[in-house]
C-alpha cells in the first residue's frame, strides 16, 4: 500500500476509513470499500449538492492511491415525492397536477427525458466526466419497484417498535411519537392514483400490507410486488447503507445537526439492520454571493455546474473543493473574485512545479496535493503547467483581439504543445466570464478606426491621441513598461494635463470609456501598428 502524507483532508479520511473499517468483524482484511452519495433530483442539482459528489470523490482518490479496492455509488432518491414545483421549471401548471407523485411518474416538461427527475439526472450524468468523477449510479425508483428492498421494508415493519425507540431517543418530549400512537416505518404512492396521501392500515406480520388513500382506493397487497411502497427516509438511509455495504458517506451539516437524520439513521443502521455506521464528516452549505442562505433546487435559485464550468476550467472547479475543508462555508461568485481564483490556483500550482518557492516543506505537500486532486485525471497528471499568463492579461489580450482565441495564442511566446488545449478552455472560460459575467467596468474593445469621426472624439481626447502618436507610439515595441511609462508622463505634460486627466482622455481615444488597463502595458500589448491607426482617425489624421 502506498504511503501517501496526511496533509491533505481527503487523505486524512481515507486513513480514518482504512483504519475503523479496513478489517471485517471475522478478523479479515475488508476487500472492497463503498464509498456513498446521493441526491433527490427534486429540482436542479447545483453546485452546493456537487459538494457532497466531489467531496466523495476526493476521499475516494485517497483510497485508490492507497491501493485498495473502491466502489463509488452515487444514489438518485427518484422515489421521493414531488413537493413543490421549482420557480425555474417550464410550465408550471402542469407540474404543479403532479404534486404528492414520485418524483420518477413526474412528465419532463421540456420534452427532452422520459421523466422529470430523468431531465435531472441526465443533466449532472453528462457533466461529471468533465470533472473526472465517474460513480456507479443507482436509481432507487428501479430498485424499489422492482422489489429489491423487500426484505429491508419487512425487517423494518418487524421492528417498528424498535425503530420507534431510536426516532425518540433525540426528541423531547413535545416531538416524540407517543407509545399509544402506531408507528410505520413505511409509506404508500396509491396504485390507483400515484399519490401518497395514504395510511397505512394494517401488516399481517409476513408479506401482506393493507392500506387506503384519500382518493378511496383501498388495497391489500405483498411487499414483494407492490411496486409503491417505500421506507421512510430514516429508515431508507441506513437499511441502504447495510445492503451496499457503506463505509463512507458524508452528509451536510442539517443532516449531521444534533439529533438530526444521521444520528438516528446511525441508531437504527446498527440496531435494525446490524451494520455500523459508515465513516461520515459534515459538509457546510455553498451560497451565491449577494444572496442570503443556501441555495436551494426547491425554489429554482440555482448556479450548477454547468454554470462553473462556463467561467472555470474543470481543474480549477475541482481546486474550488480541494483546496477548501469540506465544513468550511463558501460563496460562489462570477464577479471580480474570478481573477484571484484563477491567481490562487495558479500560484498552488507553481509551488507543485517548483517554479515558486513555498513557505516550508509541510506547505509545499499540502499544496502539491491540493494541484494532484484538482487534476481531472488522477493516472495522468499533467508534466507541464498551465502557460504562465495571468488570468487578467489574459482577459485584456482578449478584448484586445476581440475575443480570437486563436489570435491571442499566436501572440504568446513559446506555448508547448501540451499547453495549448488547457490554454484554449482557459481562454473560452475567460471570454465567457468576459462578455456574460464580468462587471461593466472590466470590459473593453478597441474603437474601430474606420468608424472613427474626428467629431466623435472630444477635445482632451484628440490632444492625448497626439501626444501619445508624437512621444509614446513609436517606443511602445522597444521600450520596457518602466519607460514607456515615463514617456507617457512625458506626454501628459506636452499636452498640459494632469496625469490622472491625460490617462482619462487616453482611454477615451483608445476604447471610448474612462478607465481601462495599466496604460503602459496596455499600449504595449496593442502594439504600434493598431495603436498608429486608431489614435490617427482620432485626431483626423491618416495612419503612417
Amino acid at each position: 500500500m502506498r504511503e501517501i502524507p496526511l496533509s491533505h483532508w481527503a487523505d486524512q479520511t481515507a486513513e480514518k476509513i482504512l483504519r475503523e473499517r479496513g478489517v471485517l468483524a471475522d478478523g479479515t482484511p475488508r476487500t472492497e470499500f463503498t464509498c456513498a452519495s446521493g441526491i433527490t433530483p427534486s429540482g436542479t442539482v447545483h453546485i452546493g449538492n456537487f459538494r457532497e459528489i466531489i467531496s466523495v470523490d476526493l476521499v475516494v482518490r485517497a483510497l485508490r492511491a492507497r491501493g485498495v479496492n473502491v466502489r463509488f455509488i452515487y444514489s438518485w432518491d427518484d422515489y421521493d415525492v414531488f413537493r413543490k414545483v421549482p420557480a425555474n421549471m417550464p410550465d408550471p401548471d402542469v407540474l404543479e397536477k403532479y404534486l404528492r407523485f414520485p418524483i420518477t411518474m413526474v412528465p419532463d416538461t421540456t420534452g427532452r427525458d422520459s421523466s422529470y427527475a430523468r431531465h435531472h439526472e441526465t443533466d449532472v450524468e453528462s457533466v461529471l466526466p468533465a470533472v473526472g468523477i465517474f460513480p456507479e449510479f443507482l436509481y432507487q425508483a428501479d430498485r424499489y419497484r422492482s422489489g429489491m428492498y423487500a426484505g429491508g421494508i419487512r425487517t423494518a415493519l418487524e421492528q417498528r417498535n424498535r425503530i420507534k425507540d431510536c426516532l425518540n431517543r433525540f426528541r423531547d418530549d413535545a416531538h416524540k411519537i407517543p407509545d399509544s400512537e402506531e408507528y410505520w416505518p413505511v409509506a404508500v404512492f396509491c396504485s390507483a392514483c400515484n399519490r401518497d396521501t395514504t395510511e397505512i392500515t394494517g401488516w399481517d406480520g409476513e408479506w401482506a400490507v393493507s392500506y387506503s388513500c384519500a382518493c378511496g382506493h383501498k388495497e391489500t397487497a405483498d411487499l414483494r410486488t407492490l411496486k409503491g411502497i417505500k421506507l421512510g427516509w430514516r429508515v431508507d438511509w441506513p437499511m441502504r447503507w447495510a445492503r451496499e455495504q457503506v463505509v463512507f458517506e458524508p452528509a451536510g451539516k442539517d443532516h449531521h445537526s444534533q439529533g438530526g437524520s444521521f444520528d438516528t439513521a446511525r441508531l437504527v443502521a446498527e440496531e435494525i439492520y446490524g451494520w455500523q455506521a459508515p465513516v461520515s464528516f459534515r459538509y457546510d452549505f455553498i451560497g451565491i454571493k449577494g444572496t442570503p442562505g443556501k441555495m436551494s433546487s426547491s425554489k429554482g435559485k440555482v448556479v450548477d455546474l454547468h454554470d462553473v464550468l462556463r467561467v472555470y476550467p474543470p481543474e480549477i472547479v475541482r481546486y474550488l473543493f480541494a483546496g477548501t475543508r469540506p465544513n468550511t462555508e463558501f460563496v460562489i461568485s462570477f464577479d471580480l473574485d474570478v481573477i484571484k481564483i484563477y491567481e490562487d490556483y495558479d500560484k498552488t500550482e507553481r509551488i507543485a512545479f517548483g517554479l515558486e518557492k513555498a513557505k516550508n516543506e509541510d506547505v509545499f505537500r499540502k499544496e502539491r496535493r491540493i494541484w494532484e486532486l484538482s487534476q481531472v485525471d488522477p493516472d495522468h497528471l499533467p508534466a507541464t503547467p498551465c502557460y504562465a499568463v495571468p488570468f487578467r492579461h489574459l482577459c485584456n489580450l482578449l478584448q484586445i483581439n476581440g475575443g480570437d482565441a486563436e489570435a491571442v495564442m499566436a501572440s504568446l511566446p513559446d506555448v508547448e504543445d501540451s499547453q495549448r488545449e488547457r490554454l484554449r478552455v482557459r481562454m473560452a472560460c475567460a471570454w465567457y466570464w468576459i462578455t456574460q459575467c464580468a462587471p461593466e467596468e472590466f470590459r473593453f474593445s478597441l474603437r474601430d478606426p474606420a468608424a472613427i469621426t474626428e467629431s466623435a472624439c472630444g477635445e482632451p481626447a484628440r490632444a492625448a491621441a497626439e501626444q501619445l502618436l508624437r512621444l509614446v507610439v513609436p517606443f511602445t515595441d522597444t521600450l520596457e513598461e518602466k519607460e514607456l511609462g515615463s514617456k507617457i508622463y512625458a506626454a501628459a505634460e506636452a499636452c498640459g494635463m494632469e496625469p490622472k486627466a491625460f490617462f482619462t482622455a487616453s482611454y477615451e481615444a483608445l476604447i471610448g470609456k474612462e478607465q481601462g488597463p495599466r496604460l503602459a502595458s496596455f499600449l504595449k500589448t496593442i502594439g504600434k501598428s493598431r495603436l498608429e491607426a486608431i489614435l490617427s482617425a482620432c485626431t483626423g489624421r491618416t495612419a503612417p
